[in-house]
């Protein structure tokens, strides 16, 4: 199998899955569209105000990164569309950010970081924020694609597999203000230091990457870092469904099998996970087009009572 190079290359692993392409689709550049808010955004964050120059930029971290992981949301510049944004929890984020003392962010399966950069633009402090892929690459590219470097931006990240326990393992949700102190955020080589002490948890795009029984795992996983505060929050989007259904998804000539929840499916697995009545689970189905095709998205947010 030939990579983006020419190259051989092993099969993709995506979740808790391997997708195997039986040969690589070549990038589209006509997929590059912007709305006006993200090009105003992108332009704020980069400092090229120049359209063509921007693009350019852009297109040139999607064609390193395909190289890297020719994953669908970087040959579709999925990326670019802060879905983060999209969220009615996402002025809830914004004030944590503003108003609660070293409120840390995780953004988990954050690709280049795109939503948790979005915030930090929008005044979330980004000292306070932590980014996790499961590849080193996408920090560098994060930092190629917004102009910066580690000096220049304040923000942390942490690469990693989010199914080894030595990068997040399963703890019981915080009842209390956890006894050991705020972790030194830019020392963090795991994530599991950070339980009971996230106040914001973003995972754009990330559980329908897993099977069903791995998208539990993760969930309890995550639920061990959220702090007990109330307001405290988890929130994102993926594919979703009006009736929980496995279903094959011809992704750049693989195929990939996608568990879909629906939004009643998902309210009782976090209130499994919670115990009921201790969070409010809100969850809806939007349609998308992605790459010429109509998805259900499933958008929701789960909010410590």
């Amino acid at each position: 199998m030939a990579s983006p190079d020419g190259s051989q290359s092993p099969p993709i692993l995506l979740g808790d899955r391997v997708l195997h392409y039986e040969t690589y689709t070549p990038l589209d550049p006509s997929l590059y569209v912007l709305s006006p808010g993200e090009g105003a955004f992108f332009k704020a964050a980069t400092g090229i105000d120049d359209d063509a120059a921007l693009k350019a930029r852009i297109l040139m971290v999607q064609e390193k990164a395909y190289k890297v992981a020719p994953y669908p949301f970087i040959y579709s510049l999925r990326f670019l569309r802060m879905g983060i944004t999209q969220n009615t929890a996402y002025e809830d984020i914004l004030k944590i950010g503003r108003e609660r003392k070293d409120a840390i962010f995780l953004d988990i399966g954050c690709g280049f970081s795109v939503d948790s950069r979005k915030a930090a633009v929008d005044g979330f402090p980004a000292c306070n924020i932590v980014a996790s892929d499961l590849k080193q690459e996408f920090l560098e590219l994060s930092h190629a694609l917004f102009n910066t470097s580690k000096d220049t931006y304040p923000g942390h990240f942490v690469a990693g597999d989010v199914l080894d326990p030595a990068v997040l393992s399963v703890a019981s949700p915080s009842r209390v203000v956890p006894p050991s102190p705020r972790p030194d955020l830019s020392a963090l080589t795991s994530l599991n230091p950070l339980r009971g002490h996230c106040s914001v948890i973003n995972a754009s795009a990330f559980f329908h990457l897993f099977t069903e029984e791995k998208q539990l795992h993760v969930a309890r996983a995550l639920a061990g870092l959220l702090s007990s505060e109330p307001g405290s929050l988890i929130c994102g989007t993926h594919h979703g469904a009006q009736e929980p259904t496995m279903s094959t998804d011809n992704i750049l000539r693989g195929k990939f099998e996608i568990f879909r929840h629906s939004p009643k499916s998902w309210e009782a697995m976090w209130d499994g996970v919670f115990s009921m009545g201790k969070v409010k689970v809100e969850a809806s189905l939007n349609k998308v087009e992605i790459m010429n095709q109509e998805r259900q998205m499933l958008t929701w947010s789960v909010t410590r009572l």
